[in-house]
This record gives structure tokens, sequence and C-alpha cells, in this order.
């Protein structure tokens, strides 16, 4: 028998994670659990970062793979929550989960995972990656899908996708492309569309081809201590609290006008920079309910309706674009989410440079909201994502 391949598993504390630890165990991998401690009790009371860290630990004591706590902290409050707080500063409406992903999960930690003789990293997410093999044959056949289902037909060796292309098409040799999950309702695709796609060479998500209820099921199976652990709903690796009351830990509140689209005062708020658009709790207004239709940070004025044709949009544009396929010429019909969780939305793509598009969509769309994510498929692959401008 070869030797096996390492895979370092991030394990965060929840079922998901552990469960695809010991997936790729049971495939024959040589499993490494990493826990990342990205944030800390003192900083945020909702903070769940000592109790994820012990439950990672019994995870992975359970499973008798190697355990280790990489401390993250000074480069997640640099590169993930000071992007948020500027972000929100200037009136935009920013996804820590997405930049989490892009410089902690797949950045950081895979960087070292490498350097520590990883072949693989994997983490609980629910998504899929179709290798292409290493040798032409029919594309429309690909190999495997790897890293999703690991069924036990398959061999637990993995074929590495080929390096150096930014930007791929179905004639491509050993490429790698990133699909919805099976379970739609789980899907986190969405919240991987800015990372390297390079990467995606060395990365397995072995729950790709299962559902949330399958999971949990094969972790009381396997007698985890977390099977029955619930999910955390907070900002990536704080915890579940509040966006507001977390921003306003930075952020100073400030009196200013709630006026409406004729510009008519109707009351004051705390500040702009708490609010995004389509949002209409919180506003405190009688006779409603107000829809939050643009904020001016500079100065410090929410503007509402009360009508909700006032926060839809049939046209967005996007900026700092991450392409994992080339999409050929443009314009392009795609599908969108403008948020996760929403349904894909059928939209038309037209490319405005390297890096920037419009999308133009039938129906209009609700609440598009300015430094949040526009993440675009084709018949389920995730072919790129921008910012909206």
């Amino acid at each position: 028998m070869g030797k096996k391949q390492t895979v370092f598993v991030a394990l965060s504390g929840g079922v998901d994670s552990s469960v695809a630890a010991a997936l790729l165990q049971k495939e024959g991998f040589s499993v490494v659990g990493v826990h990342m401690r990205c944030w800390s009790s003192d900083l945020t009371l909702a903070c769940t970062a000592d109790e994820d860290e012990r439950m990672a630990r019994r995870a992975a004591s359970h499973l008798s793979v190697p355990f280790y706590v990489w401390n993250f902290v000074e480069e997640y409050k640099r590169r993930v929550v000071d992007y948020m707080i500027q972000g929100y500063e200037q009136g935009l409406t920013p996804n820590p989960d997405i930049m989490c992903n892009k410089e902690v999960k797949f950045g950081l930690f895979f960087e070292k995972a490498m350097r520590m003789g990883a072949e693989y990293i994997a983490t609980g997410h629910y998504a899929r990656i179709r290798r292409y093999p290493l040798q032409r044959t029919d594309p429309q056949n690909p190999s495997e899908i790897l890293g999703s289902a690991l069924s036990p037909r398959r061999s637990p060796s993995a074929k590495p996708c080929r390096r150096g292309s930014e930007s791929f098409s179905s004639e491509d040799i050993g490429s790698c492309r990133l699909l919805q999950a099976r379970d739609q309702e789980k899907d986190q695709s969405y919240f991987l569309s800015f990372i390297r796609s390079e990467v995606l060479e060395r990365v397995l998500f072995p729950l790709g081809e299962y559902t949330k209820t399958e999971v949990r099921e094969m972790a009381k199976k396997l007698g985890l201590p977390n099977a029955e652990r619930k999910d955390s709903q907070g900002i990536c690796f704080v915890g579940e609290v509040e966006v507001g009351e977390f921003l306003r830990q930075y952020i100073a509140s400030k009196e200013g006008p709630i006026v409406d689209t004729a510009g008519n005062v109707l009351g004051t708020h705390e500040g702009a920079v708490f609010y995004t658009i389509g949002q209409r709790k919180g506003i405190r207004l009688s006779g409603g309910p107000y829809y939050v239709v643009a904020k001016d940070v500079s100065t410090n004025t929410l503007t509402v309706s009360k009508l909700q044709k006032d926060i839809l949009t049939r046209e967005v544009h996007c900026k700092n674009v991450n392409w994992f396929s080339s999409l050929g010429a443009s314009p392009v019909s795609v599908e969108v989410k403008l948020r996760y969780r929403q349904e894909d939305t059928p939209a038309i793509l037209r490319k405005e440079g390297e890096r920037e598009c419009s999308l133009s969509f039938t129906e209009p769309q609700r609440a598009v909201t300015p430094g949040q994510f526009a993440v675009f498929y084709l018949q389920g692959e995730l072919v790129g994502g921008g910012v909206i401008r």
C-alpha cells in the first residue's frame, strides 16, 4: 500500500467539519485536525471561541487524529474585521464571511498547511469540486467529483488540477470547477466566490454530496461529541452577535435625519452607517413600515420609503470580479445570487473590462446593496463573483 495522502482539516468545533474529517479518515487519508483561533471572548461577549476550540479538540480526540490550534487573531482583525468596519464607515454593507474564506481559511490556513507538508486541505463547506482528467477525454464526461461524495467505489488518491490558469474553458485539461452542493438549502458556494481559483486543486469538500440531515445522522452514528451542536449563525469566528451591536464597539453613534424620497424630515436615527438598503426593522418611525432606500454617510442622512418599488432595481454593476471561468464572449445568460440563500435569478452578464461587469435582470431585484457580493453561476457551476457598486 502506498503512502497515505495528508489532508489538514479545518475543525471549527461544529458538526460539519468533524464529519468531513471522519469521511476523509474513512477514505484512507492521513487526517490532521486544525482549529483556527481568530477571535477572543475578551473582544466580544457573544464570542464562542473558547467553546469552539474545546469542541474541535474533543472531535479530534474522538477520531484519534493529531490536533493543532493556530492563532490568527491579529491577521483576522486586520484582514476581515477592519475590512468590515471600513466598509460600513464608507456607507457599504460588506460581507465578512466571504472575506474570511478568502483571507483566512483559503489564505492563511491553506498556505500554512502546505508549508507543513499537507497535500490537501478540507473544510466542512457544502460545495463540490469537479476535477477534469489530466489526459484529454470527452469534456462532457469529467472523471470525477472529488472531495464531495467520497464514495467507497473510488480510490482516496486525488488527482491535482493544472496550475497557473485563472480561468478555464470546457477544453481545459486537468482543470477544477467549483459547483453548488447537492443540498440546495445548505449550499455555501456563495461564500467561496472570492477564493483564489488555483487553490481548488488542493481543496476537498467532503460534504458536497450530502444533505445536512444526512450529515447529522452520520455524526450520531460516529458518536461525535458535537453531533447535536447547533450551527453557528453569527459573524465568521466571532459568534452569534448582532451586526449593529458589533459595529457599535468600533463606530460611535451619531444622530442624523431620516427623510423621505421628497426630502421631508420624518425623524432621527443613531447613525446612517448602521443601516442597510432594504432594512425595515429598527427605523422607529410611526405609520410604517418604512424601508431604507438610500444612505449618505457624508451627511449622515437616511432616506426611507413606504413603497417597496423604491428598493427595486433591474441593473447591477460589479467591480473587483473574481473569475473562475472565462465564460467566453459577452453578453452571456447566467444565474445570479445577490445574497446567501437567495434563489438563483436569471440575468444577462456583460463584461466591462477584466474585473468589472454589469447584470441585467428580467425581474427587478429587491434591496441591491453596495458592498455586498453578486455571484454568477452557469448550470450550477460558480463562474465568478464581484462586489456590487
